[in-house]
């Protein structure tokens, strides 16, 4: 693996960082205290268009799209990486460059298995920023860690799809852009436990489609954006809207939670690196007990331990990223897990003890660190929760040191 970046990357860092120091970081409090004061939480900030119309006049826009240079850059996953720590630095970052979850996710899904009708349809206006997605799995019924679990139907009704289930956490369907779901169902429950799934394009103003309440973490609404739980019913899509062939859902699923994982882990890892800064510059500020906080010794350990477990996670991610361009996802499986495993929890000890050195203002509005906090713990959970990636990397390793097929 080469570990420096190339000409076309660092340019593009230095690019990214720079409109982050100029426009994104200043916007912050803007953003979110229209958020709070607005009479209607559920609308967008005016700031956030702003922002993104000069990234794109800038030709910041869909740098995650890797293979397709049609679409975006053609960056690789590692080529993407950096560029993705920077914007998580902040948790607006992401939107400004059109490169925020879980719209990156299914756009690579419409981009690599996606119709030219679906593409025209969907992905065109995704791409330019006009509308937003969200992706319908998780079901609050079942423990949908394990999708073969999923319950929601899909059942062929002549040209129709007939979709009936019940769906939560689908990040970004209460947001007033988000215009299409892609929906994890069951096509044959009597099929391979591994092909009874597809997945299936639903507009969020089919009939029957019923978003029954916004859902918090930790007391966050994330409002504009959100978490829904909502409810299908007898939603009927033309057969058209398939993504794929039938039993194609968990294959599509995988493909698309591999770059994705790499997504939330370099952003995770901005968001560590920005907390422990101001780790460093709050401890250097304040003095307790006639020393400043930052002559304390077990401040200087958790300073240390901070940037030690940053750069280990930053690293393993880069060669999950490399070991993903050079190789198919099943191969890169292993290292994908690790990186799932090791990210959001360092994320979650450094944006801790972080909060810890602000004291009360950690836990407050005023600094960033609470809502990072509730973003790396909800991490754990999403794109998989750290029990199953962990029991799929033991599974591998075990078979791997024992000269099993894995």
């Amino acid at each position: 693996m080469q570990f420096d970046h190339s000409p076309k990357v660092r340019e593009l860092m230095q690019r990214v960082e720079a409109f982050m120091d100029a426009h994104v970081y200043p916007a912050e409090q803007a953003y979110f205290e229209y958020v709070e004061q607005a009479e209607d939480r559920w609308t967008i900030p005016p700031v956030m268009e702003e922002l993104k119309q000069k990234a794109q006049a800038e030709g910041l826009w869909n740098l995650f799209l890797a293979e397709f240079e049609d679409f975006g850059y053609g960056l690789s996953n590692l080529e993407y990486a950096p560029l993705a720590e920077i914007m998580g630095r902040s948790l607006i970052g992401a939107e400004v460059f059109n490169c925020n979850a879980p719209d990156t996710g299914n756009m690579e899904v419409l981009a690599r298995f996606g119709t030219p009708e679906q593409q025209a349809r969907w992905l065109k206006p995704l791409l330019a920023g006009e509308i937003r997605s969200a992706f319908a799995m998780t079901e609050p019924g079942v423990a949908s860690s394990d999708a073969t679990n999923i319950k929601c139907s899909i059942t062929r009704d002549g040209d129709d799809y007939v979709i009936s289930g019940r769906k939560w956490w689908t990040t970004g369907a209460p947001d007033p852009r988000c215009k299409i779901l892609i929906v994890m169902g069951k096509t044959d429950p009597d099929a391979d436990r591994h092909r009874q799934q597809s997945q299936v394009l639903v507009p969020m103003d089919a009939e029957g489609v019923k978003l029954l309440r916004p859902l918090t973490v930790y007391g966050y609404d994330d409002a504009p954006h959100g978490h829904a739980e909502l409810v299908l019913d007898n939603v009927r899509v033309p057969v058209t809207n398939l993504i794929g062939n039938e039993g194609d859902g968990f294959a599509i699923a995988q493909a698309r939670l591999g770059p994705g994982r790499i997504h939330h882990c370099m952003r995770l890892i901005g968001c560590a690196q920005r907390a422990l800064e101001m780790m460093c510059r709050r401890t250097e500020s304040r003095v307790a007990f006639g020393r400043k906080l930052s002559e304390q010794g077990s401040v200087r350990e958790d300073v240390a331990n901070s940037a030690c477990e940053i750069e280990q996670a930053r690293l393993l991610t880069l060669k999950a990223a490399d070991k993903m361009d050079h190789n198919s996802y099943k191969d890169a499986r292993d290292m994908i897990a690790m990186i799932k495993i090791v990210a959001p929890l360092m994320a979650q000890r450094v944006i801790d003890r972080s909060i810890q050195a602000h004291g009360g203002g950690g836990l407050s509005e005023d600094f960033f660190l609470a809502r990072a906090f509730s973003y790396a713990r909800y991490c754990r959970i999403a794109d998989g929760p750290d029990q199953v990636h962990m029991a799929s990397l033991g599974k591998q390793l075990i078979r791997r040191h024992n000269g099993q097929a894995e």
